[in-house]
């Protein structure tokens, strides 16, 4: 490993720390010294497998003793905003936390207004942002291959909260980032608000998007998303198609299509997980870059995940109230609860 000078730790010892862990192979600023969790079982598995001496039970301590320059964050959403404080009173320089940030209005506004006054930097590990080849992709959007953009249709199997923010962000990422002005959008089925692992929303959703730069996009969420490969696992369906005046490029977890310079189509495919790795890699990257230069804002950062998640629970406003809902507003509280009386045909109260 090259000049590993980034000292960096992580809360939470479940599936998706893993993915943050396996990264380090292709980090070069950075070393993982110190893991926590309160569950003992985890934290000796998690540490053995990937060669971890300092252990904690006790974020605070970790944090006192370690002083880490970047702190990953795999704990479910109800644990965000507290651990940002405490990251912000032991004065991490970078927190990477998992999505989504949040789950409803009231979690939602405490981030927002704890962002306001946060020095500690924080971004939000969407790691499909710096995959090479969707970072390939956007480029090609970026270098006007496919003249200019008109249509964004997105989709992905599971659930909004699982996966939506990932197809928010990928949306935004080839179209400019332009804001959402408005949306409409309904919803359907109960049954994944009853999710216990953070990612409670309606089975269903969909919405269309309007954009400020004039693109509209088109977002669904859900089983009756469209399956990209027949045999592949529900999470493996996330799928992006942009189209412009002279072409298009679309992007799945398994392949790639663009329209080429001449006019002609490019297909090809990718391992996801390999192009995972590296995508994770690029993300830690990014954050050092951060840390040595103010200017170098993270791509992910927490205002850009706080825009997103609006997105979110106006979809969610849309659904329960039936109209479309303008950008930017104020969510409303409990809105899982008056979504499972929306989609119980009770009304949305």
């Amino acid at each position: 490993m090259v000049d590993s000078h980034y000292k960096c730790a992580l809360i939470g010892c479940g599936y998706r720390s893993d993915g943050h862990a396996q990264a380090y192979r292709h980090v070069t600023r950075g070393r993982l010294v110190a893991a926590c969790s309160s569950d003992p079982t985890k934290l000796a598995a998690f540490a053995d497998r990937w060669g971890i001496d300092k252990r904690y039970d006790d974020a605070a301590a970790m944090l006192d003793r370690v002083k880490p320059d970047v702190l990953h964050v795999v704990t479910k959403p109800t644990r965000r905003a507290d651990i940002l404080r405490l990251a912000e009173e032991h004065r991490v320089p970078v927190v990477i936390i998992e999505k989504p940030i949040a789950m409803q209005g009231e979690d939602y506004r405490d981030l927002v207004a704890l962002a306001a006054k946060l020095r500690t930097k924080v971004c939000v590990n969407h790691q499909l942002h710096f995959h090479p080849r969707r970072m390939a992709l956007e480029k090609h959007v970026k270098d006007g291959g496919i003249g200019d953009v008109r249509l964004i249709d997105a989709s992905a199997r599971l659930n909004l909260a699982a996966q939506g923010t990932h197809m928010l962000e990928l949306i935004g990422a080839f179209n400019g980032f332009a804001p959402v002005t408005e949306l409409f959008a309904q919803a359907g089925g109960a049954e994944g608000l009853d999710a216990t692992n953070g990612h409670a929303a309606p089975d269903l959703c969909q919405a269309s998007l309007a954009y400020a730069n004039g693109v509209r996009a088109h977002l669904l969420c859900g089983s009756s998303a469209p399956r990209v490969v027949a045999d592949a696992t529900e999470p493996m369906h996330k799928r992006i198609a942009v189209h412009g005046t002279r072409g298009l490029v679309e992007w799945t977890m398994h392949g790639y299509t663009m329209t080429a310079a001449d006019g002609t189509l490019e297909t090809g495919t990718h391992d996801y997980f390999e192009q995972d790795v590296l995508g994770q890699a690029g993300l830690t990257e990014a954050a050092f870059d951060w840390i040595e230069d103010e200017g170098r804002t993270h791509p992910l950062n927490l205002h850009a995940a706080l825009a997103d998640f609006q997105t979110v629970l106006a979809i969610y406003t849309s659904a329960i109230e039936r109209r479309p809902i303008t950008l930017p507003f104020e969510p409303g509280d409990d809105l899982l609860r008056r979504l499972r009386a929306a989609v119980a045909g009770l009304g949305g109260e």
